[in-house]
């Protein structure tokens, strides 16, 4: 079959069961392994439908500006789509991406505004607001907004969803997805849960993100953010893409378990992933007592490691966090810490 365009290529990832960085946990473990989309993330997904779903509601007129506030991968989904289709686009990013996030951004010909991380979202200087205020002053400019344009759950919803139930022939008992804008979790899950509603649906958050907490007491709580590492999951604000009521259970991953666990995904598993997908696999770990050997869980991972050279793919780097000492730079024996923590599978 000859595609007319790369965007006909997004979608249609494999599952491939984990065999031994989850060698503890007794259950069937499922990588959905998202870095086979053409722009090495499960945001491809979203961009094409968002981009495709504004026009037909005649939303984008030829020549159009996409602007977007982004971690990186839809950035450069949207960028990729923009190039496909012919429309100019505008990404701010916070300084917390990567470098090479950054670079493959500009190589796909988008504008990139790199904003202070520490900027909080109401802050001028943050990159939601740099998104808001660049999509006014931008003629001809259409604003994504992937956090409050419930077409990001939407795209899930139509293809994510589907193929994990069709994949594991409905077998699938529990679904384990990092939780940033929730469109990924929010779309799969609803398309799951009506399926089969005994499904469980795991978010995973990062240490320092608001959402966990809000989950647990509907109150948003500025104490419970701080500074982290991990990209792609964890937010300080409330996306309305994230449906809670479908959510079961939240477990808080930190950053040097997610980047072990990334690292050892490449090492054991020959899946060079992002490091998101690292929390979401070490989110499982962290919850093997929960699982019996019929249970099938499902963990989405969102992107490539390429992603991450210069992050949790280099030594150095890891040293500089204190993710690594001396000894376990020089000889290579770093080990996927365990948590201990138990919590009831149930809200």
């Amino acid at each position: 079959m000859i595609n007319q365009s790369v965007l006909d290529t997004i979608g249609n990832t494999p599952l491939i069961e984990l065999q031994k960085v989850t060698a503890t946990v007794s259950a069937t473990v499922l990588a959905k392994v998202e870095a086979y989309n053409p722009g090495q993330s499960a945001k491809d997904r979203i961009a094409k439908y968002m981009v495709e779903k504004a026009e037909r509601l005649g939303k984008l007129k030829p020549g159009a500006t996409l602007v977007e506030a982004t971690s990186g991968n839809t950035g450069f989904g949207l960028a990729m789509v923009a190039r496909a289709k012919g429309y100019k686009c505008v990404l701010t990013v916070s300084s917390k991406s990567s470098q090479e996030k950054i670079n493959l951004l500009r190589a796909m010909g988008a504008r990139v505004v790199v904003c202070p991380k520490e900027a909080k979202p109401e802050d001028p200087r943050s990159y939601y607001s740099q998104a808001i205020r660049l999509s006014k002053e931008i003629e001809g400019a259409y604003y994504i907004n992937q956090n409050f344009n419930l077409d990001n759950s939407e795209a899930h919803y139509a293809t994510t969803g589907p193929e994990i139930w069709k994949q594991t022939k409905g077998q699938i008992t529990h679904l384990a997805v990092c939780v940033g804008t929730g469109g990924t979790i929010s779309g799969t899950a609803r398309y799951l849960k009506e399926q089969n509603p005994n499904i469980k649906i795991i978010g995973v958050d990062a240490v320092g993100s608001v959402l966990k907490k809000y989950w647990e007491t509907n109150i948003f709580d500025e104490n419970e953010i701080q500074s982290y590492r991990v990209e792609g999951l964890g937010k300080t604000i409330i996306p309305a893409n994230v449906n809670f009521d479908l959510i079961d259970h939240f477990e808080k991953v930190n950053d040097k378990d997610s980047a072990f666990t990334a690292r050892a995904m490449a090492r054991d598993e020959a899946l060079f992933l992002g490091y998101s997908s690292g929390s979401a696999v070490q989110a499982v770990l962290q919850m093997e007592h929960h699982f019996k050997p019929t249970d099938v869980v499902v963990a989405i991972c969102s992107d490539h490691g390429s992603r991450y050279l210069g992050k949790i793919y280099n030594d150095e780097w890891m040293h500089q966090q204190g993710f690594m000492d001396d000894e376990s730079v020089h000889h290579q024996t770093e080990k996927r810490p365990m948590a201990n923590v138990e919590m009831p599978l149930a809200k």
